[in-house]
């Protein structure tokens, strides 16, 4: 009992640390999401930021590989709306056209049954989030997004981008920061699947592809350094 005992106040004193430093992290880095104003000066700065990363460049690159934080890997062709995700000792030929014609392997044996359909599925949120931190600026002006101009407290001009539609998570909204040039430095991001407000993660290390245009290396977000690995981008 007594054992049971200790283990049970730990876990309590475990629970209440927890809950202190969320606590504590809320307070400090929690941010309202700002009040920007849509129209040409947003436009103006949405079309900056597009021509600083070469995106006329980007929609003719056939393929991009990648990889995500050293665990998932990549190639996606972008013409054929194909991608491979491979993770573990799965590899999920994904159709992005439609779900169900998607290919899955598990150690290289193709699967007809379950657990096909959740593999799928699962490559489905690995492709959507870890593509979003490789070409999110390139999306600024997907269907469903809306543009807003929102001045800093510096007195700069930032980007805020918000999805009303689409992905896994519509409703999030992202707010660049943007070189005098228009190249992109960082976002904070105001996301459902993020209980604060406002946190920001670097866009910073980029690299110029083989057909001319820009992709991330890596991100600084909190205590994490999220790698995008061997990246590539050709035709």
């Amino acid at each position: 009992m007594r054992i049971i005992k200790k283990i049970l106040k730990f876990l309590v004193l475990l629970l209440l640390l927890l809950i202190t430093i969320s606590a504590v992290v809320y307070f400090v880095y929690n941010e309202p999401l700002p009040q920007g104003k849509e129209g040409p000066q947003a436009e103006a700065l949405a079309d900056k930021m597009l021509k600083s990363i070469n995106y006329t460049n980007y929609t003719k690159t056939r393929f991009i590989e990648w990889s995500f934080a050293g665990k998932h890997f990549y190639k996606w062709d972008k013409e054929k709306k194909l991608a491979d995700v491979k993770w573990d000792n799965y590899l999920v030929k994904l159709n992005l056209n439609n779900y169900s014609k998607s290919e899955v392997y598990i150690d290289g044996v193709k699967m007809h049954t379950d657990p096909k359909e959740e593999l799928i599925d699962t490559a489905v949120k690995y492709f959507n989030n870890d593509s979003f931190w490789l070409v999110a600026p390139f999306k600024i002006r997907d269907k469903g997004t809306k543009r807003s101009f929102v001045t800093l407290d510096d007195g700069k001009g930032a980007l805020l981008v918000t999805y009303t539609q689409g992905g896994d998570t519509p409703g999030d909204s992202y707010l660049w920061k943007l070189t005098d040039a228009g190249f992109p430095q960082s976002f904070k991001m105001w996301v459902s699947i993020i209980p604060i407000g406002g946190l920001e993660a670097s866009w910073d290390e980029w690299k110029v592809m083989e057909t001319t245009t820009y992709l991330p290396s890596k991100h600084d977000f909190l205590f994490l350094e999220l790698e995008m690995g061997d990246l590539k981008a050709y035709n």
